[in-house]
Parts: structure tokens; sequence; C-alpha cells
């Protein structure tokens, strides 16, 4: 907590010491997520999404422990398919024990997490809840029943969460992405490692059982199909269980970019002023202009100058609908047989800016100036921190949840033209960050990011269009 709102005064001699928590997690029991499918069906990609997402947006403590990386230290990196053979019992062993070793760890995790809340605020009670995911094939029934005994002594609620994948290209195209050049095959050619890749998956299947094909309806699952196509989920309940099974339904691992711009420099931009509905400068009008021919070129044509779906979203204000009115929009006939509009305007009133409340309109030295006691506590924290009568970036990053979830089912490159507390957060969210340190992300006036959300990571791309403008510091 960032420390004392308010001193007492004789209107008020007891006041409330502590700004509520800025964790919005419910302090619920400990939760373990073990993933279950074949090799290459995206479950350390959706692992690493789900933790992202939980941490981001609730605060949740969260974890992934990848059994691989356990058993690459403990057995070496390169491993042919012949490793993975159940038959072999020397193999098997090694398995085992690097199953053994993330549990423990997992388990010490999980145990730490209270303790070190506690200590970082003793204002706390309670269980605050923590999330584990423990990602591996877990393909046998055998396994599923060793895991539940080994992490019993935790009181953890667990789930399992089944990837499955019935689509050949989609599956050929995960191995290519995804496993060419890892660790495991650093030193082996591409073909070879897709080859050997392919025979490893063969080894998993000698003793996949998919989740209830069997009778496990006692356990708590949801099984993905096809990437988010279909889903199926047993004993889901709850109110962190529900908010994974909405965003999984809406996750997907097929590749596409979003492009993240700010409006051009706004009247207040150029005068220092915080928030404000202003238009455009001159400046502005000139890099909206530039950023219509730059998105012509580099967004609305594919590799062969055809043209292709893409979307365009913007901010209810006037600044960034400015920003956006040069853009053209089409129509045209795509490759499913749709009538497509190319880049029809999507404004969304959760992409207005942070609102500074009482600040709005004014400059950083004006406000230190009326309001110096919230100038301070801006600058001691600065994610915690609500202008008087305004918001937060707390509060920004619960506004901007259904805006995450609608981005994570695109499948079209989407530009986004918003504002600079927006963009912050969302570029933390996809580039995997801590929801705190979104403040300090710079997203500077008249420039393109351009993020690309794969199995290894987010890739980002940076363009300027035209030399950065003159705006207030910081929001």
């Amino acid at each position: 907590m960032s420390g004392p709102m308010l001193h007492s005064r004789s209107s008020n001699p007891y006041p409330q010491e502590w700004a509520p928590d800025k964790y919005p997690a419910t302090r619920s029991d400990k939760m373990i997520i073990v993933m279950v499918g074949l090799p290459a069906r995206g479950k350390s990609y959706i692992s690493r999404r789900l933790s992202q997402y939980l941490s981001f947006f609730y605060g949740v403590p969260c974890k992934v422990f990848n059994v691989g990386n356990y058993r690459r230290e403990t057995a070496g990196a390169f491993q042919t398919s012949d490793f993975f053979d159940p038959s072999n019992e020397t193999a098997l062993n090694a398995r085992i024990q690097a199953s053994q070793a993330a549990l423990s760890d997992l388990s010490a995790w999980m145990s730490s997490v209270l303790p070190a809340r506690l200590e970082e605020d003793k204002y706390v009670s309670g269980d605050f809840g923590a999330l584990a995911l423990f990602d591996a094939t877990n393909t046998s029934v055998e396994r599923r029943q060793w895991i539940l005994e080994q992490v019993a002594p935790l009181g953890a609620k667990v789930i399992f969460l089944e990837s499955i994948c019935n689509d050949q290209e989609l599956i050929e195209r995960n191995i290519v992405t995804s496993k060419v050049g890892v660790k495991d095959y650093a030193h082996v050619g591409a073909e070879a490692a897709v080859q050997d890749f392919r025979d490893r998956i063969k080894q998993y299947e000698k003793v996949y059982v998919s989740l209830s094909e069997v009778d496990e309806t006692h356990l708590s699952f949801i099984k993905m199909v096809d990437g988010g196509r279909q889903f199926t989920m047993n004993n889901i309940r709850g109110f962190l269980p529900s908010r994974m099974a909405q965003f999984l339904m809406n996750m997907h691992v097929e590749p596409r970019s979003f492009y993240f711009t700010r409006h051009g420099q706004s009247e207040y931009n150029s005068k220092g002023k915080v928030g404000g509905d202003s238009g455009l400068s001159a400046s502005g009008n000139a890099y909206a202009k530039a950023l219509a021919e730059w998105v012509k070129v580099h967004l609305m044509l594919d590799e062969q100058g055809k043209p292709r779906p893409t979307r365009l979203w913007t901010s209810s204000m006037k600044r960034c609908v400015e920003t956006a009115r040069f853009i053209p929009q089409f129509k045209f006939e795509s490759a499913d047989g749709t009538e497509w509009i190319n880049m029809r305007p999507k404004v969304f009133r959760n992409l207005d800016e942070l609102y500074a409340g009482e600040c709005d309109g004014m400059t950083y030295d004006e406000i230190a100036a009326s309001f110096p006691e919230d100038a301070e506590r801006r600058e001691k924290d600065k994610f915690s921190y609500r202008y008087p009568r305004g918001e937060s970036y707390a509060d920004l990053i619960a506004r901007l949840e259904p805006i995450a979830h609608e981005m994570e089912r695109q499948r079209e490159p989407l530009l986004i033209v918003a504002h600079q507390g927006i963009l912050r957060v969302l570029y933390s969210y996809f580039m995997e960050m801590p929801r705190e340190q979104c403040v300090h992300v710079p997203i500077p006036l008249n420039t393109v990011i351009k993020l690309t959300p794969t199995a290894k990571g987010c890739y980002e791309e940076r363009f300027t269009i035209l030399e950065p403008a003159a705006e207030p510091d910081s929001h």
C-alpha cells in the first residue's frame, strides 16, 4: 500500500489511514493449474499468457513451473525422441525426477507467498492465495493421479487444463515456430529437429489418455480443442476459475500483430496541459496525414500487394478521432468470401485517457501549486495514485480488461489509436511486464509500436513516422 491517505483534523479526527488494497484479487485458496496435452499443442504459451493475465489484471501471485526446463538441467538439453519412449526406464526415471524437482519448487514457492505479502504490508491478514502452473505433458491417468498425491499436502485446488489440437497444419506450424532453434535442438538442423520432434510426439501418444476418456469426472478440468474452437468444462466454479475460462475462450495461438500509436500532438500537448479533450495542433494534423500514408503501405496490403483484412480502434476523444480520420476505408471480398470494410473505425470509451479529475486541463506546475500533497503522493507511488475525483493506473487496468479480452481474440492486424496511459498498460500486458512497471513505459508521439505475440514471447518494433513533438513530461 502507498501510505496514509489523510491526516486527522477537527472535522475528521479518525480518518481511514490506509487506501484499499491495490491487489483486487479475492483472497481465495491456493490454486494449481496442471497442463495436459501432447507436445506442440501450445501448453507453454497458454501457461505464460494465463499467468500474465491473472497477475496483471487481478494481482494474483502467479508462477509457471516448466518441467522441460528441469529436465534439461538434470538430463541435458539435447535428447533424441528415444529418451521419451515410455518403455525406456532409465529415461523415465530421469523425467520423473525432473517432475519431482518442479513440484518441490512449486510447493516451496506457494508456501512463501503469504509471508512475503505480510512482510510487505502489516495491515493485511488472511490467505492471499497463489496460483502455480505446472507445465508438462501429463498425458496419462497415472501421472495425473500421481500429481494430485504430490500436491495434496498444500491443500490447493487443482484444475487440469488440456490443449487438444486436431488441426495438422496448426501442429506443424507450432513445431516449426516454437521448437526449431530452442535449447533441445540448438545444434541440430531445422529439418532433423522437426522430424525428431514428430517422433517425440509419437512416443507420448503411446500413453496419452485425454481427460474424460476414462472416468475422471471427479476432477476439475478445462479442455480446449483446436486453439479455442471448442471447450469442455467440468467442475469449474469460483471467481478466478471463471475468469480463467473466459480468458481461455478468447485467446489463441495463431500469428497476428498489434500496432499502437498515440494521437498526434494535441493543442493541450503543445501547452503542457494534462488531459482535456482538445483537437489536434498543426503538428498533430501533419502526423495524422503521415500515419494514413504509412498505414496504407504497411498494414492494409499483404506481401503480394493485395488488400488484407485490417482493423482500426480509437478512443472516443477528439484528438484520437481526428488522428484516424485520414486513414482510408474501402470494401473488398476477403479470402473466405465475406465482404470486409477495411479500417472502419471502432470507437471505445474504454480507450479514453486516464482521467485527471480536478487536475484535468492543468499543467504539472499548476498541479504542484494547487495540490501539493497530491503531487507528493503521485511522486511516491505513481501506479496507485488517484487524481482528485479522477483515476489511477490501477483503475485504468481494471477499465482495460475487456479491451484485453477483445484483443486476445483478434486474428487480423489491429491498429489502436489511443493515449499514453492507455498504451502503457496494453504494452506492459502483452510484453509480460509486472503491472506496477507500466507507468514507466515510454510511448512517444509520432511513433507506431508493433507488437507480435509468439510462442517464444512478444516481439516489438518501433517506427518513427515524424520527429517527436512537444508534450508534457509525463501523465
